[in-house]
């Protein structure tokens, strides 16, 4: 009686044990996946790891289902491998796993347009977008979609890409030297461009035999522009039968499901970022289709690793050079959630790289936009990698000389989401402002989504430059980047006329580094010890 119960105690260990192990779940028959990726940024090796998606394909393959691999974007930015390399040790690898489909999200445009067209040409399988257009002549720059066979079916692929890639890669990439845009993304202030261009290219895509249509999308829901959402997408054109999306760094589980404009159901999944997870989504026999994400994956495709390693060590020397000790974590995240705090709330390494550019520039205030902040910085010493990691995108440094209103539009704009996040959410030094939440923002945006004023009362309340009430009329000199302060990023178009006294002198990682060695003699401790800040930013 005994070992029965033993072996029974056992029994039910084991089976514990068993449903904590993730499971992956392969279809069966002649069920037709679709695997697929959004917002990996350069992390090949984070979480699941790139080569094991590629085996997990490869495994999928040899059992004989049908299988396609699609990525919805910004896949070549986002960490050193993709900045030291300009992508391209990003497009050799998702080349040999074999990538079916893919389309540019707003950061495969980081690297400038010549650049990014560049490397569209090594892409094997190609990139697609329905609305990234020649501005004159309406023309796609790229395919807008593409048929692929898959268990005698055909399954058609649509690309589309955000517009707000206009404001949130950097604008002058879409202009000529007049600043004059050459590049749009069919925007305008309904989004009905944006499905016009989606809906051509489903009808075209459905022209051509095709059975099942499928569109990939950098679009996203969490504070994206409503009307270029994937929601609003999906609710305003038919004949889409799923929706793989990107940008917003989501992961859908559920699914979320749309009403078409045709009262029909429409799947759309997100997978996070960084291979989170893997999506899959089924389409099954009877003609459903399902989706789910899939974490558990184990083995790993060696000729991948391999690959991966090698793109690795060719920058191993330059980013393992170390650059000081800090006392303290700098982080982006809140402390008690994890959750990403620099783009709606003071951190202390906002305010760390916010000293940086007042003091290596010299300037009476200077302003970091929250979306150029991309990691934490742990305690100890840290290096080259650890800089490049927090700050991806090799933004160069700049001073204006701006006004007390410019100044303040800026701000407006950041906390025109609050308490969701924005990009454009400033971090601050030489300065303070409070935020008064209770107020709608009143924030005006143009067709391209860049600030066009601001009716009724304003959130931003109480700006003191050192210490003194902000002068709407004075003169100030501002530190920052070129992507902010010159550019127009995130829409901050305030600053495009303001006269430069400093123009792309160094990148930001550059900055830090000589503001860490030269000012803080290699040590980051006194003043950040708080990771909510120096009470800069206060909510009212």
């Amino acid at each position: 009686m005994g070992n029965r119960i033993r072996k029974l105690y056992v029994s039910i260990l084991v089976s514990l044990a068993t449903l904590m192990i993730p499971v992956v779940v392969i279809a069966a028959g002649k069920e037709i996946i679709i695997l697929h990726t959004n917002d990996i940024h350069c992390g090949v090796t984070d979480n699941l790891g790139i080569d094991k998606v590629s085996q997990y394909k490869k495994d999928l393959k040899k059992q004989g289902h049908p299988v396609a691999l699609v990525d919805a974007g910004d896949a070549i930015q986002g960490a050193p491998l993709g900045k030291l390399s300009t992508g391209e040790s990003i497009i050799k690898i998702m080349n040999a796993v074999g990538y079916d489909f893919v389309i540019p999200g707003n950061h495969e445009f980081d690297y400038g347009m010549a650049r990014f067209l560049q490397l569209a040409s090594r892409q094997k399988c190609g990139y697609y977008s329905c609305n990234f257009v020649d501005v004159k002549t309406r023309k796609p720059i790229l395919k807008p979609y593409k048929i692929l066979n898959l268990g005698g079916k055909k399954i058609g692929f649509v690309g589309v890409t955000t517009p707000e890639t206009l404001i949130t890669s950097t604008p002058v990439y879409f202009q000529d030297k007049d600043g004059k845009f050459i590049y749009g993304f069919c925007e305008d202030q309904t989004g009905e461009k944006v499905y016009q261009a989606v809906q051509r290219a489903v009808n075209n895509v459905r022209k051509e035999g095709a059975d099942y249509v499928f569109l990939v999308g950098h679009l996203g829901t969490e504070s994206s522009i409503p009307h270029w959402s994937s929601g609003a997408v999906a609710a305003n054109t038919y004949n889409i039968d799923a929706i793989i999306d990107g940008h917003s760094h989501e992961q859908y589980i559920p699914p979320h499901k749309i009403i078409n404009k045709a009262g029909k159901t429409v799947l759309v999944a997100q997978t996070g970022t960084k291979l989170q997870s893997l999506g899959q989504m089924v389409i099954k026999e009877d003609g459903t289709i399902t989706s789910e994400l899939v974490k558990g994956l184990k083995a790993a495709d060696p000729k991948v690793t391999k690959l991966v390693a090698k793109e690795n060590k060719r920058f191993e020397k330059i980013l393992n050079q170390p650059v000081g000790e800090a006392f303290v974590e700098l982080t982006a995240n809140d402390p008690k959630t994890g959750k990403r705090l620099v783009r709606n709330g003071e951190t202390n390494l906002g305010d760390f790289v916010a000293d940086t550019y007042r003091s290596v520039l010299d300037t009476d205030i200077s302003m970091v936009n929250g979306g150029s902040v991309r990691n934490t910085i742990k305690k100890g010493v840290f290096t080259y990698n650890n800089l490049l990691e927090a700050f991806p995108f090799g933004n160069m440094c700049t001073v204006i000389e701006a006004t007390g209103q410019q100044i303040a539009d800026a701000l407006e704009v950041g906390v025109s989401e609050y308490p969701g996040e924005h990009g454009a959410f400033m971090q601050v030094s030489g300065m303070t402002y409070a935020i008064d939440p209770k107020v709608p923002s009143g924030l005006i945006l143009d067709a391209k989504g860049n600030f066009a004023g601001v009716k009724g009362e304003r959130r931003v309340k109480d700006i003191r430059i050192n210490g003194k009430p902000i002068d709407l009329n004075a003169k100030y000199t501002v530190g920052g980047t070129t992507y902010v302060l010159k550019d127009g990023g995130n829409g901050l178009v305030m600053f495009k006329q303001c006269k430069l006294l400093k123009d792309g002198i160094m990148t930001d990682v550059d900055a830090i580094m000589e503001y860490v060695q030269n000012h803080l003699n290699a040590k980051v401790k006194e003043g950040y010890e708080n990771p909510y800040g120096a009470g800069r930013i206060t909510i009212k």
